[in-house]
C-alpha cells in the first residue's frame, strides 16, 4: 500500500534541508510573526473545514510574514519524522524549525503552545482522512450524506431520466394484518410493508467495502420518490412509534429502495344479495398521482410473488380464501392513462354465527306452528295463543336479523329465508280460522238436518266445551234429551245442581274420553288440518332444499 501524504504547514514545499541551507537572524519571534503564525493555524482549520483534498493547497494556506533575509521562515511538520513525542498526548511535538546563522544544523526551540497543539491535532486529523479515503470513499466521516450522493448537484425535483423514457417502478406488498371489514360502511382496514424499487443513477457512489447505505426518513424530502397513493382510499397513516417507520437503501449503482409501514382504510364494494352466504371480492389500488404512464411505469416487481402475506392472519366473520396481484390501466379524461396495481383478495363469510342467531330459531318456530295441525279444532284458546306466539317471536327474530345487517334497498338471502318462515308460521293462523269458520257451517247444517233447534242443545254443547275445550256431537257422546213434551221438566231439572241427571251425564261424558281422544281427534278431524299435517311439514322441506342448494 501507498503511504498516505503526510500534511505540514511552510511557508514552501521544499524539504527541511532547504531551512539549513538558508541565513537567518537568531532571537525570539515578534509579535507580527506570532500574529502570523495564528493566522495560518486558523486557515488551516478552515482549509480542512471547507473540503479541500490535496495537502499541497494545506500548505499554501498559511501566509508568510517574511519577505527577507531574516524573516521567521517556520516549518510545523506532521511527520513524525522531523518532530518528537508531545509529553503526555502521544501526538507528534510542533517544533518551529529556524535557519541558524553560522551552521547548517538546525535546532528545536521549545514547543508552541495552544495554537501549536491545535495545528498538531489538525494534521493529524487530515492524515487519517487522507489514508480513509484512499480506502473507501463511504467510510469517511466528515463528509455528509448530500455530499457523498451528490444532493446539491442535481435537480431532484424532476424524475430521473427526465425527457426519456418513463422510469420503472418496482412494488411489492408484505400484508401484515387485516383489521377489520365492515358492512355497514363498506370498507375494510389493512397494515401492509409497501416497498418501492427504482434506479436513479444520481445517488450513485464510489464504494469497495460499502454494498448500501441506508437512511431514515430525513433524507426523504431531499431526493425524488414515486407519489404513489392509494385509489378509493378513506384513512391512512404512515406508523411512526418509536420513530417514523420509512426506510430508504442507496446502492453503489444507484438502485434505490423505499420502504414504509401503511394503514390504510379503503372502501370494498360488497354484494349482499346472497348475505349471509356471500363471497366478497375486495381490492386496494395504488396508482401514481402525477406521472402517467409517458413518466412513471408501475409494475409487480416479482410478478404473482410480489404479494406475501402473514400465515396467522385471520378475522372473526371471514376465512380468506385468496390473495393475489394484477395489474391494468386508468383513463382520466384530462390527463391520460395510468398504470395501477390492485392488491386482490377474496373473503367468504362464516355462516356458523348466522345459524345460531337467524336459521336455527327460523327453524324452531315453523315447526312449533305445526303443532297446532294435531290440537282438536275446537280447542280455540290453544290454536290462537299458540299461533300468535310463533308469530310474534318470528317478528322478533327478524328484527334482530336487520338490526345487524347492512341496510341495502335489495333483498338479501337471509330475507328470503326469515320472510319463507314467517310465512310458514302465519299461514297456520290463516288455516285455523278457515277450519273453525267451517267447523261453524258444518254444524249449522246437521243442526237443521236433524231438527235440533231447541236452545237446550245448545246449553249442552256448551257446558262440555268448558268441560274439556272439545266439541262433542251424539254419535261419541252422551245424546241429548229428546225433544218432546218433558223437554220442560227436563230444562228445570238442568238448572237444579242437586239433579242426578246432570251428574250422570258428566260422568258418561268422562267416561267416552277415556281411551278415546286419538280416536276422536282423528275421526273429528277437520280434513283441512289432516292435509296441513302433511303439506306444510313437505313444502318447508322442499324449500330448504332448493334454498341450502342454490346458495351453498
Amino acid at each position: 500500500m501507498d503511504e498516505a501524504p503526510v500534511v505540514g504547514l511552510g511557508s514552501d514545499s521544499g524539504s527541511m534541508s532547504s531551512f539549513r541551507n538558508s541565513q537567518a537572524k537568531d532571537g525570539h519571534s515578534s509579535r507580527a510573526e506570532r500574529s502570523t503564525f495564528r493566522q495560518g493555524v486558523k486557515a488551516l482549520r478552515n482549509s480542512i473545514t471547507s473540503g479541500h483534498k490535496r495537502s499541497g493547497a494545506l500548505r499554501n494556506s498559511i501566509i508568510s510574514g517574511s519577505k527577507g533575509e531574516g524573516s521567521l521562515r517556520s516549518s510545523i511538520s506532521c511527520n513524525p519524522k522531523y518532530s518528537g513525542a508531545l509529553p503526555g498526548h502521544g501526538v507528534p511535538t510542533v517544533t518551529l524549525h529556524r535557519p541558524l546563522a553560522h551552521s547548517g544544523l538546525q535546532r528545536p526551540c521549545c514547543p508552541w503552545s495552544q495554537e501549536a497543539r491545535a495545528a498538531v491535532l489538525i494534521c493529524k486529523e487530515v492524515n487519517q482522512e487522507i489514508k480513509m479515503k484512499k480506502k473507501d470513499s463511504t467510510k469517511v466521516w466528515p463528509f455528509k450524506y448530500d455530499q457523498l450522493l451528490h444532493i446539491e448537484d442535481n435537480d431532484f425535483a424532476m424524475r430521473p431520466g427526465f425527457g426519456g423514457a418513463p422510469v420503472p417502478v418496482g412494488m411489492d406488498v408484505q400484508i401484515e394484518s387485516i383489521d377489520s371489514i365492515s358492512e355497514v360502511d363498506m370498507d375494510f382496514t389493512m397494515t401492509f410493508y409497501l416497498r418501492h424499487y427504482w434506479k436513479d443513477e444520481r445517488l450513485s457512489f464510489p464504494s469497495t467495502r460499502n454494498k448500501s447505505m441506508t437512511f431514515d426518513s430525513r433524507l426523504i424530502q431531499k431526493i425524488w420518490v414515486p407519489d404513489v397513493f392509494f385509489v378509493h382510499s378513506k384513512r391512512s397513516f404512515i406508523h411512526d412509534t418509536t420513530v417514523e417507520n420509512i426506510m430508504l437503501r442507496v446502492y453503489p449503482d444507484g438502485n434505490v429502495l423505499f420502504s414504509l409501514r401503511i394503514t390504510v382504510s379503503a372502501m370494498c364494494f360488497m354484494d349482499f344479495s346472497r348475505f349471509p352466504l356471500d363471497t366478497q371480492n375486495c381490492s386496494l389500488e395504488l396508482e401514481s398521482y402525477a406521472y402517467n404512464e409517458e413518466d412513471l411505469m408501475l409494475y409487480w416487481k416479482h410478478g404473482n410473488k410480489s404479494l406475501n402475506t402473514d400465515e396467522h392472519i385471520s378475522l372473526s366473520q371471514f376465512f380468506i380464501e385468496e390473495f393475489s396481484a394484477s395489474s391494468g390501466l386508468a383513463f382520466y379524461s384530462s390527463t391520460g392513462w395510468y398504470n395501477r396495481l390492485f392488491i386482490n383478495f377474496v373473503l367468504r363469510r362464516h355462516i356458523f354465527f348466522f345459524v345460531l342467531q337467524s336459521y336455527f330459531p327460523a327453524m324452531l318456530m315453523v315447526m312449533l306452528s305445526w303443532v297446532s295441525f294435531w290440537i282438536d279444532r275446537r280447542a280455540v284458546p290453544a290454536r290462537v295463543s299458540l299461533g300468535i306466539t310463533t308469530v310474534l317471536t318470528m317478528s322478533t327474530v327478524i328484527t334482530g336479523a336487520s338490526a345487524s345487517t347492512p341496510q341495502v334497498s335489495y333483498i338479501k338471502a337471509v330475507d328470503i329465508y326469515l320472510w319463507v318462515s314467517f310465512l310458514f308460521v302465519f299461514l297456520p293462523v290463516i288455516e285455523y280460522a278457515a277450519v273453525n269458520y267451517l267447523t261453524t257451517v258444518e254444524e249449522r247444517k246437521q243442526f237443521k238436518k236433524r231438527g235440533k233447534i231447541s236452545g237446550m242443545y245448545n246449553i249442552e254443547a256448551v257446558q262440555a266445551m268448558a268441560f274439556d275445550g272439545c266439541y262433542h256431537d251424539s254419535e261419541t257422546d252422551v245424546d241429548p234429551p229428546p225433544f218432546s213434551i218433558h223437554s220442560e221438566e227436563y230444562s228445570v231439572n238442568s238448572k237444579n245442581p242437586d239433579n242426578p241427571t246432570t251428574d250422570s251425564a258428566q260422568l258418561k261424558r268422562k267416561k267416552s274420553l277415556r281411551g278415546n281422544v286419538g280416536k276422536i281427534i282423528l275421526k273429528k278431524n277437520h280434513v283441512i288440518d289432516t292435509y296441513s299435517r302433511i303439506v306444510f311439514p313437505a313444502t318447508f322441506i322442499v324449500f330448504n332444499f332448493f334454498y341450502w342448494g342454490f346458495y351453498v
